[in-house]
């Protein structure tokens, strides 16, 4: 089935390995055969991988970008997604980081990064959180 790709003016994206960069004008592609293809949004920077979640997809996204190194990359991944699992108990995000593994060890590493961006979700309400701080003279009452 192809793919079609709206682009914005300017908008980067990698094809294969390669960084293509759209005009100056909206374009829209139509990619007729598999190709390994991510969007700017969806790339991330090695500097960028500067949480627990985020140095869970920066691996993926590499296996996905670089598979004639996946090794290299699914030990980090391995590391890493067993450290977030060990550190969480939230159940919707462990079935999350399992339903990551599967597809990782499938070999279907875009869908992976697709469910991962989830983690990023949970990560951020855990990490954004503020407790409510209580008055001392309340917290006697």
């Amino acid at each position: 089935m192809p793919l079609k790709l709206s682009l914005k003016p300017g908008e980067k994206f990698v094809l294969n390995g390669a960084v293509i960069t759209n005009g100056d004008k909206r374009a829209t592609m139509v990619i007729q055969n598999k190709a390994c293809l991510l969007r700017e949004k969806d790339i991330m920077q090695q500097e960028e991988a500067n949480t627990p979640a985020r140095r869970i997809y920066f691996p993926v996204m590499m296996m996905y970008l670089d598979p004639e190194d996946v090794t290299r990359y699914y030990n980090e991944f391995a590391i890493r997604m067993t450290e977030f699992m060990g550190a969480i108990e939230n159940r919707e995000a462990l079935a999350n980081c399992v339903e990551i593994s599967r597809e990782v060890m499938a070999g279907s590493y875009y869908k992976a990064l697709m469910i991962c961006r989830k983690l990023f979700d949970f990560e951020g309400a855990r990490l954004n959180y503020v407790p409510e701080i209580v008055p001392e003279h309340a917290a006697s009452c």
